[in-house]
């Protein structure tokens, strides 16, 4: 056995490095290191990949808001995490202040409780000038070339938002 942060920093080297800011992300977000263990992962790890440092966001409360943000910011959109909105709740990620990406798991997203619930916070953010896209984690694990392709459709043809 090995310490957690030895098994991060090898963990950087073995993923491509948004796998890799996705898992340093969530071992922040749930305490598993602190901000001091990050520091000591990077002093760890060759050079090269110190860079992604400079990404790392612990806000992120899922592995694939880390991979949706890091896709949209290579996009040239400006995201935010974890915002509260007046009326709608907390969302994962509002892009450039009119879009708002849902990432949505069974885990979290498994009862028709929670799907009533999130069409009304859909709704709610609609009428207050959002657009609400919510994603699928195994559509954002496995087949992240559809995300990609719909994100820029969706920006392309963006209309303007409350924040624009």
């Amino acid at each position: 056995m090995v310490h957690v942060v030895e098994a991060l920093a090898q963990a950087v080297q073995c993923q491509p490095p948004r796998s890799a800011v996705a898992t340093l992300d969530s071992a922040w977000h749930l305490g598993i290191v602190d901000e001091a263990d990050i520091g000591e992962i990077f002093t760890r790890v060759p050079r090269r990949f110190r860079v992604l440092r400079g990404l790392l966001d612990p806000r992120a409360e899922a592995g694939t808001e880390t991979l949706v943000r890091l896709l949209l910011r290579h996009l040239g959109c400006r995201v935010d995490v974890q915002v509260r909105i007046d009326g709608v709740g907390r969302v994962d990620l509002l892009v450039d202040g009119w879009l708002i990406v849902e990432c949505d798991s069974a885990q979290f997203h498994g009862t028709w409780h929670v799907h009533k619930n999130d069409r009304r916070r859909d709704m709610a953010a609609l009428e207050r000038g959002y657009v609400t896209l919510r994603l699928l984690a195994e559509d954002i694990l496995y087949r992240p070339d559809r995300i990609r392709a719909a994100l820029q459709r969706l920006l392309t043809h963006r209309a303007p938002g409350p924040n624009s």
